[in-house]
Formats: C-alpha cells, sequence, structure tokens
C-alpha cells in the first residue's frame, strides 16, 4: 500500500471512528473535528505545551451559477455543506441532489447556512449550463451555489481540503470519478461530518448534525 493510500485509509478510520463514537454517545451534543491535524509547540504562561491545530479548508476562487466570482468569503460566518458533482452524471448525482434538495428545503433561507456544490466537469458545466440545472431543480436565490472553475483547482481542493474523491476518470461511468459524500464545514472551516449523499439516512442524519452545530454558536 502506497504512502497516500495508506494516509487516506488512516484518515477514513478517524472518520469512521469518530461517527461511531459520536451515534454511541447521546448526550453529547458536540460535533467532533475531522481530518488531519498538526501538534504545535507553543509557550502558555512561561511553559511549553503542545497544541492540537486542525487542518481548515483553504481560500479558493470560483465562479458560480451567476456568471460572479465566488471566494471562501461568500461562507464567512457561516456553516455550509459541499460535494462534488456533474450535471450529465448518469448514476449517483442525480439522487445526491434529490437529497441535497431536502437540505435546501430545511434550511431555506436561514442565513447561517450555505451549499455550494463543485462540478467535476467544468468544460461542459459552464455558469449557463450551472444555472439551468440549478432551476431545473428549483433552486433560487444565493444560499445554494454550484461553482465552477479550472479542473486541477477543483480536484485538489476536493481530494486535498475536503478529503473527498473528484477526479477525470476515463473508465469511469461518465468519465468522473467523484465522492457522494455532503461535507459538513463549521464557522472556522472545519470539517464537521462525512455523511452519505446518496441516502435518506445520511441525509437525515446531516441535517440533525447541522442543528446540532448550528447550537454550538449559540451557547
Amino acid at each position: 500500500m502506497s504512502g497516500l493510500m495508506l494516509r487516506r485509509f488512516n484518515i477514513i478510520f478517524v472518520f469512521v471512528l469518530a461517527a461511531f463514537l459520536s451515534g454511541c454517545n447521546s448526550g453529547d451534543k458536540k460535533l467532533p473535528i475531522l481530518g488531519e491535524r498538526d501538534a504545535v509547540k507553543k509557550i502558555v504562561n512561561g511553559e511549553e505545551v503542545i497544541d492540537t491545530v486542525y487542518n481548515t479548508i483553504p481560500p479558493f476562487s470560483f465562479t458560480n451559477q451567476y456568471g460572479e466570482t465566488v471566494s471562501e468569503k461568500v461562507v464567512e460566518g457561516k456553516i455550509y455543506v459541499t460535494d462534488f458533482f456533474f450535471t450529465s452524471c448518469p448514476t449517483i448525482c442525480p439522487v445526491m441532489k434529490r437529497e441535497m434538495l431536502k437540505v435546501y428545503k430545511e434550511f431555506k433561507d436561514n442565513p447561517d447556512v450555505m451549499i455550494l456544490s463543485h462540478t467535476i466537469d467544468p468544460e461542459h458545466d459552464t455558469p449557463k449550463v450551472l444555472n439551468i440545472f440549478a432551476k431545473d431543480l428549483g433552486v433560487e436565490g444565493k444560499q445554494w451555489q454550484f461553482l465552477t472553475g479550472p479542473k486541477e483547482d477543483i480536484y485538489a481542493l476536493g481530494q486535498k481540503s475536503y478529503l473527498s474523491a473528484a477526479q477525470e476518470d476515463k473508465t469511469a461511468e461518465g468519465g468522473f470519478l467523484h465522492s457522494g459524500a455532503f461535507i459538513l464545514i463549521d464557522k472556522e472551516k472545519h470539517i464537521r461530518g462525512m455523511y452519505d449523499g446518496t441516502t435518506d439516512e445520511g441525509t437525515q442524519k446531516l441535517m440533525r448534525d447541522m442543528k446540532i452545530l448550528l447550537e454550538e454558536y449559540k451557547k
């Protein structure tokens, strides 16, 4: 097993373990922080201590379905759900979008919540195509944004930051390979949960966790 594959396996194991522990402790109303972390030495009251620093989603710049440039500032001070898809996807994308519509309708017009869906086929999925796609879903306004841009940037963000498969693959049906995960991000840009976006069970768990996360910021 290569170093990269082993690293990915370890990350997935942490996700599964965290989800299991979270599910077992029904009294715990705080979601875990998932993903990679670094141990950093710092001085506190004259003593050296080890602090855990969680990796965050880095700055980005894409174009939404309205032809507008969108950066990380669009989700400043908000929690958000993100995923990867392409409009001509013949497999799981239609199911994922039906499931994400449940999230959109549940939190519609909540100023503290956004949804960012990234296309992994930017050559086909222009802002115009994404705009039509969004309208066909019944999505209005800018709470749910469909993003396109340089494919290298999209793939890198998906694989390295959101820890989600997102890449071109001529052997895959439709020519692209991506995860069916919905990923929950907090206001500090930490990953707080990963969910099966192809099932109602996964979507319902996501929406419950979103409400828990929103409550964290009220305390």
